[in-house]
């Protein structure tokens, strides 16, 4: 055993850091300290959590954050913050070196340096196990993304029920149906199956030509309709993320080339993904598809149109886990989303998105909801 072998550290709140809910397995909305030193993992608990920490937490020792306050307190004749308790923790520990993840809490690392603990930052994902799904862990999935079908079932509900006035006016419930209106209804849906809503994407006609645009104001039929939703499943922390481009009414000829299209990228990038290949071949397959078919990527005033955007990311704990589908090669047990989309104002912004796992003989798509056009 090395003199001083290095620990690893971590200083956040499990409800914000998938890293921290990875490790030990405990929802806290609170910073907590996680220290894993020797293969021993052991978390700093408030008598607040304490009870709880003992009950739920995935880790070899529940250690109490009063325990140290309380006799630091009295020799420092004040209330200690929470830099000193947790130097004072480690020093009782005897930890001298510390790998910690890279968004580690400047103020605390620079106190730990001060006393002595070397700390040093890692880069990408601080547990690279991550990358990988066990089979518990894809079931975990599989649930985060029935909620997200239940999401999109319900927008499919109440698009199909609004009704088409003159002017393009989608009307519902007695009045303009917006995109904050759909949102909130997919919210709800959500919330109400079990799942932490996290601000969809629900954008029509040109606002849907750029892809992080959420979406605002009244929806108009005959207009694709791009939504994306993500939502956290807040029993397991894991997320699910699917896109459907939908449009009420009748669809032109151009958006139905621009749906088609997409649709049938998607299905080129599902085949060509198999491990040991490469995704920015993929990638570039995929936009290379797209200008064969007369959609090529370029700038137009100022605009990027075409394909312009990843073709997927990793998906788990965090709904952009650090794999880039355009920059890995694919390994047996990576779960990423597909996400294949062409942007032309005028015509609108077609996506569609579906999740799945890289297997030993290519890609297992995980989500089943329907892909529709017209509603």
């Amino acid at each position: 055993m090395p003199k001083n072998p290095v620990s690893r550290l971590m200083f956040a709140s499990s409800d914000l850091s998938a890293d921290m809910l990875y490790a030990t397995g405990f929802s806290v909305p609170d910073p907590i300290l996680y220290l894993e030193q020797n293969g021993k993992k052991t978390i700093l608990l408030s008598d607040l959590e304490l009870g709880r920490g003992r009950k739920e937490a995935t880790v070899d020792e529940i250690a109490s954050l009063s325990a140290i306050q309380d006799p630091l307190e009295k020799r420092l004749k004040k209330k200690p913050t929470i830099q000193q308790s947790v130097t004072e923790f480690l020093r009782k520990r005897r930890v001298k070196r510390a790998e910690v993840p890279a968004d580690f809490p400047l103020g605390l690392a620079v106190a730990l340096r001060e006393a002595g603990i070397q700390v040093t930052p890692v880069d990408g994902l601080f547990y690279g196990d991550r990358e990988f799904k066990a089979a518990a862990e894809v079931k975990k999935l599989e649930r985060a993304i029935e909620l997200t079908e239940i999401g999109l079932a319900r927008a499919y509900e109440v698009l199909r029920a609004a009704e088409i006035k003159p002017g393009r006016k989608l009307i519902w419930g007695g009045k303009s149906l917006t995109s904050e209106i759909l949102r909130a209804e997919i919210d709800c849906a959500i919330l109400r199956a079990g799942g932490t809503p996290t601000n969809p994407i629900v954008a029509g006609g040109d606002q849907a030509c750029d892809p992080h645009n959420r979406g605002s104001g009244p929806l108009k039929a005959n207009s694709l309709i791009i939504l994306d939703v993500f939502p956290r499943d807040s029993a397991s922390g894991f997320y699910g993320d699917l896109t459907r481009t939908v449009l009420r009414g009748k669809a032109s000829t151009a958006q139905r080339k621009v749906w088609e299209t997409v649709l049938e990228a998607e299905e080129l990038a599902f085949r060509g993904i198999a491990p040991g290949k490469s995704g920015q071949e993929l990638q570039d397959s995929v936009k290379t598809f797209f200008k064969e078919r007369g959609y090529p990527t370029e700038e137009k005033n100022g605009q990027w149109t075409g394909f312009f955007h990843g073709l997927g990311h990793g998906l788990g704990l965090e709904v952009h886990e650090a794999l880039r589908v355009g920059t890995t090669k694919f390994k047996v047990g990576q779960v990423l989303t597909v996400e294949p989309g062409l942007y032309y104002p005028g015509i609108g912004g077609a996506r569609h998105e579906d999740d799945g796992i890289v297997t030993q003989t290519g890609f297992k798509v995980l989500s089943k909801f329907p892909k529709v056009l017209e509603l």
